[in-house]
């Protein structure tokens, strides 16, 4: 198996490496045409935050808990392709992006591989473990879902800018209607006991991410206060 790359390497050589760790029928050539494929998405123009930008920040958030996964190469396959489709009028964003990875990978990786990527996207939706999932798959999955709201525990300043940038990507809905659906989705997380699901990131994020969604929270509200 290859190893996992340094933090420096490039996101596209990164993805050579983790497909041909499982797969000998990848040639960096193809891996290239792969990353252009995710590139070209993640460089569309109705994205402020699920930018490739996102991307780096996630895979500095993975090379800090490899150690922890028991199949790194699919949480990082996952990784990649789990906002490949975006667009902020729709509701079946990962629905599409599951579909587009399981088409993309299918011709490198077995049906089982594909699936357990399809599934890991999917769990992003609503940020919830699959009850049907294999119990040794668990623990990867919460890495994943866990590193994908890593943003929320990030210091306010950094927080404020992811919040801006998500307002950015819903520039076509009205202030009013923006400020209660963000409400309703940052008390919906506040209501869950645990935001992050393993010792690790609940341990270092917990605390600051609930301050960050409240601030944000009473932000909203004194915005409507003001007009």
């Amino acid at each position: 198996m290859n190893e996992l790359s340094p933090i420096n390497m490039d996101l596209g050589s990164r993805l050579y490496l983790h497909l041909s760790a499982i797969s000998d029928d990848v040639t960096p050539e193809k891996a290239q045409a792969l990353w252009q494929d995710i590139a070209v998405r993640y460089n569309e123009t109705q994205r402020a935050y699920h930018t490739l930008n996102h991307i780096e920040q996630l895979f500095g958030q993975f090379e800090s808990i490899t150690h922890h996964l028991a199949e790194p190469h699919i949480i990082a396959l996952a990784l990649y392709y789990h906002d490949v489709i975006y667009e902020p009028t729709r509701s079946d964003n990962e629905l599409k992006s599951a579909e587009f990875a399981a088409d993309a990978l299918n011709l490198y990786l077995s049906p089982k591989q594909c699936q357990q990527i399809w599934a890991l996207i999917m769990m992003t939706a609503n940020h919830q473990i699959d009850a049907l999932i294999d119990s040794h798959q668990y623990n990867d999955a919460a890495y994943l879902l866990d590193m994908d709201l890593s943003i929320l525990g990030a210091p306010w300043s950094t927080y404020e800018q992811y919040a801006n940038a998500i307002r950015q990507e819903y520039a076509h809905v009205a202030d009013d209607n923006y400020r209660d659906g963000r409400t309703a989705v940052l008390k919906g997380l506040l209501a869950h006991p645990k935001l992050y699901l393993t010792d690790h990131y609940h341990e270092r994020l917990e605390a600051q991410a609930r301050d960050n969604i409240k601030r944000e929270v009473n932000s909203l509200l004194q915005s409507q206060l003001n007009e």
